[in-house]
């Protein structure tokens, strides 16, 4: 250790700066940024990142204390990693400390070592005895098992196991009962994770669009983003895979990032079915040593594609050679809550960092990549046809006023449902709002059920016979009759389940999957369900946004939209701009083999602009106009906002606190930066506390961000504060 040496550290506080601390008094590793370092906060001690060493402090000495601890021999975190997060910290206007903590682990957050044991699988001689043919017949799942241990002498691992069947554990069991395996335990820095050997598919011929976006994008040698716009079905997806295959030749890694956990492991099969390189995968929904594990080989450089949602966008990338933003216009990629970051955005600018190729691709780009492209910041590829003799599905829109729905299905729709289904066709059924009816409703006095803690109603769940709050999660029994009448209670308005069940009674001949929130929380069950589907055990497939995007359903030929009018006349600037690909991207689900496709979309409103136009010029057509409008009233991407959010349990003291943000602001903001508000929350009262929020806008990104720094240091001196819960949200994608 260095006698004298200041620490500055950051910890997972809502500090915005670093602590400073002397060095240990014991021995151990000569300090160095990245590294974990164990400090006393308070009364408790704390695990932080060492940001930088230096000579003095301006701490008095009498105050500074020792940190206890220096974790890590080699730091955690590359020099260039650490300059993103001190970036996006600044930006973002968030915590530093809380910042850093994002790109690491849980379990190294905890200070746990980066290397730890873990169970492996490894093959016994009884098991090499067992005749792998025969067993292939009548269990194959642990004939695949047995066939890649017995190729594998360091043992499987739970991520080979998951990569052979998501329902590994009973094959597992059943083997070693049967004294086929056997359970060790080995050190992750020993393990040998080599992918799950399986015939690699051959790469399909490119289309002409297709070969041309891979010429030109594998000529990349340096920072470049670009926009890839493909139709649903295009082949996005092989263009991905030619210019990862180049990075993987030249010894280069690449980060594939995902909006939702759910499009995850549908990607990782296709990925695996393509490369027998190391594939790491890091979402939320992993076990911790999982997480960990996948971590360390992309920290290693073993693994040679690191696939993920959102925080992927921190994974350590010691050979980085291209970052691919897949579904970039999805809101999903920017988080909502504590350090709200765009991982689409990050990707950007890490790509300018590491001076590496960025590739934005969707079949509905967002306003602000396509005012990014109309400017030539970035370049624009286009994949305008479906491979093959696949065609883009015909629309067509059912008037919801001609034709009264019955349990939200027209006569006109069921019947081109019965010729889909008698014709061999699958038949995907969208409508985004889950349970059985969005609330109940007195026959006689006509009182809703509504949510006690928010401004909201109790939406219907009727196989639990429960009223559940969608926002704040609480529930209670179904009343029998009317608290204020006595009179009778029925449901108003469909959700998936009353839906499914309405499809059951249609089609009784014909099997149903159904797809939410609800049907898909056990571990694996969304796989499960998707196989039948792809497996033709299903005929009908009903779900929410989980189906809209990035699934690839080969005999889907009908789309039925059951409900288009939410979006069309919401308050937020963005909604028509959300409705449109929502649209776009659940249809973009038909005809995508050689059958063609239909989609048929019920709504109130057949003559309204929004589905005029995407049913006659497409997406392209729709978001040209919709930009041109963006530009004549000063919204972004033309100009740069955020958003000040305020709650407490008692409302005045929420709006205290930014009546007195608006008078701080006055000074500080100049030429070119409005504020407006404050003003309630869409929906004020939430989870029984009061939320009001005060939006600020400027033309520049530049003069917002120095408004930002010192409206910030001001907010954090208020009184106020003390008495609300306030957060800063810059570029926010939910306004209200």
């Amino acid at each position: 250790m260095i006698a004298g040496t200041v620490l500055q550290v950051v910890v997972a506080a809502p500090v915005m700066g670093p602590f400073d601390y002397l060095c240990p008094t014991t021995e151990g590793p000569t300090p160095v940024p990245g590294q974990r370092v164990r400090v006393p906060l308070g009364k408790s001690s704390r695990i932080g990142i060492l940001v930088a060493v230096k000579q003095s402090s301006t701490v008095p000495d009498e105050r500074l204390r020792h940190a206890l601890e220096i974790l890590d021999i080699e730091p955690l975190l590359d020099e260039k990693l650490m300059a993103l997060l001190v970036w996006a910290s600044a930006y973002y206007q968030h915590p530093p400390g809380e910042v850093f903590a994002a790109a690491l682990p849980a379990s190294l957050r905890q200070g746990k070592p980066v290397t730890d044991t873990r169970r492996c699988w490894l093959i016994t001689e009884a098991g090499r005895a067992i005749d792998i043919t025969t067993l292939r017949n009548k269990a194959p799942v642990q004939a695949r098992i047995l066939e890649q241990a017995a190729g594998t002498p360091g043992g499987l691992a739970k991520e080979q196991l998951r990569a052979i069947s998501p329902a590994w554990n009973r094959s597992v069991t059943v083997l070693v009962d049967r004294g086929c395996l056997v359970t060790e335990t080995a050190t992750e820095g020993d393990l040998s994770l080599p992918p799950a050997s399986r015939d690699l598919e051959t790469a399909p011929e490119l289309t002409v669009d297709q070969d041309r976006a891979v010429a030109v994008l594998c000529s990349d040698q340096d920072f470049s983003v670009s926009l890839l716009e493909g139709v649903t079905g295009s082949g996005k997806t092989e263009v991905y895979f030619r210019c990862i295959r180049q990075q993987i030749d030249a010894g280069r890694q690449s980060l594939i990032l995902v909006p939702e956990i759910g499009l995850t492991p549908q990607l990782v099969d296709r990925f695996r079915s393509r490369f027998s390189e190391q594939i790491a995968v890091m979402h939320s929904g992993l076990s911790e040593s999982d997480r960990l594990m996948a971590w360390r080989t992309a920290c290693d450089g073993s693994a040679a594609v690191i696939i993920g949602t959102r925080s992927a966008v921190f994974s350590p990338l010691p050979h980085a050679g291209l970052i691919i933003v897949d579904e970039e216009h999805d809101s999903s990629l920017k988080q909502q809550e504590g350090f709200r970051y765009s991982a689409r955005d990050l990707a950007v600018w890490r790509g300018r960092q590491l001076g590496i190729p960025v590739i934005l691709g969707s079949a509905t780009p967002s306003f602000e990549s396509l005012a990014n492209a109309n400017t030539e910041r970035y370049r624009c590829l286009s994949l305008p046809v479906r491979p093959g003799a696949a065609k883009p599905p015909a629309v067509s829109l059912i008037n919801l006023r001609k034709h009264e729905p019955r349990d939200g299905l027209t006569v006109p729709l069921i019947t081109v449902m019965h010729r889909h289904l008698d014709s061999d066709g699958q038949v995907l059924v969208y409508l985004n709002r889950r349970g059985f009816a969005p609330t109940l409703m007195c026959t006689a006095c006509g009182v809703l059920q509504e949510c006690k803690r928010c401004d909201a109603r109790m939406v219907f769940h009727s196989r639990r016979s429960r009223l559940i709050c969608h926002h704040c999660g609480s529930d209670r029994p179904v009343p029998l009759t009317c608290g204020d009448c006595d009179g009778e209670l029925r449901p108003v308005g469909q959700g998936t389940e009353r839906l499914e069940q309405a499809l059951g009674d249609l089609f009784p001949d014909h099997e149903l999957v159904r797809i939410d929130r609800d049907t898909t929380r056990k571990r694996g069950e969304i796989e499960r369900r998707l196989k039948k589907v792809r497996d033709r055990k299903a005929s009908l497939l009903l779900g929410t946004q989980m189906l809209a995007k990035g699934h690839d359903f080969p005999n889907v030929t009908l789309v039925a939209i059951i409900d288009a009018d939410q979006g069309l006349f919401g308050t937020d600037f963005r909604s028509a701009e959300r409705l449109a690909q929502s649209i776009i991207q659940v249809s973009g689900r038909a005809g995508r083999a050689d059958r063609p496709g239909e989609v048929y979309i019920q709504t109130c409103f057949p003559e309204h602009p929004l589905l005029s136009m995407l049913v006659e010029s497409g997406y392209s057509g729709f978001a040209q106009a919709a930009l041109q409008e963006r530009r004549l009233s000063g919204w972004p991407p033309f100009s740069c906002l955020a958003l000040l959010r305020a709650e407490s349990a008692k409302r005045p003291a929420a709006y205290a606190f930014l009546d007195r943000a608006r008078d701080l602001a006055k000074p500080l903001s100049g030429k070119g930066l409005c504020m407006l508000g404050p003003a309630p929350a869409p929906m004020e009262r939430r989870s029984g506390r009061y939320r009001g929020q005060l939006l600020v806008q400027a033309d520049d990104r530049g003069a917002m961000q120095r408004f930002l720094v010192a409206w910030r240091a001001e907010l954090a001196k208020l009184p106020e504060g003390r008495r609300a819960r306030w957060s800063l949200d810059v570029d926010p994608v939910e306004l209200f």
